[in-house]
């Protein structure tokens, strides 16, 4: 991520991964420095209770709008909620990495993490999953990076718990 940050010089990055159990979009308001595994990831990797990064902070705040994100996903007709936890394990990995970067070395740069349910497909081969389709995702993370780069400070609001 350090390297595509240095080669393309974005003002806003926007993670994603698949939150398989979450029913709706869901924008990360706070990541946490652990990893802790459950299963192992696809190389065999299962890291337990270990820092993401040694010495690093013990959690960071997202510095998107997330509550303004949330609220117009919402308003786009998109089931959309607000996460305060990316787990302990690849997304909440990625999304402390991100944080952990613009905290310091891109202090300009303004980033966050979003989870997106699976697709039906992916459903359909396990019991009981919740699922989006990819067009409605792709439509959702579209909102988010729009109201993401034209809104820098959140806005509280009621209607997110």
């Amino acid at each position: 991520m350090r390297k595509e940050i240095l080669r393309t010089d974005p003002e806003l990055v926007v993670a994603t991964g698949q939150g398989g159990s979450r029913p709706d979009i869901t924008i990360e308001r706070v990541v946490i420095n652990l990893d802790d595994a459950q299963g192992p990831d696809n190389e065999g990797n299962q890291p337990i209770d270990r820092p993401i990064v040694p010495d690093g902070p013990a959690a960071y705040f997202s510095s998107l709008p997330v509550k303004t994100c949330t609220a117009a996903v919402l308003e786009a007709g998109i089931p959309a909620s607000l996460s305060h936890t990316a787990g302990t394990f690849l997304c909440n990995h990625i999304a402390y990495g991100l944080a952990h970067l613009i905290a310091t070395e891109f202090p300009h740069l303004r980033g966050g993490f979003v989870h997106v349910p699976f697709t039906p497909a992916q459903a359909a081969d396990r019991e009981r999953r919740p699922s989006m389709a990819s067009a409605t995702a792709a439509e959702a993370l579209r909102v988010v990076l729009t109201t993401a780069s034209t809104t820098e400070r959140d806005e509280a609001t009621d209607s997110q718990q």
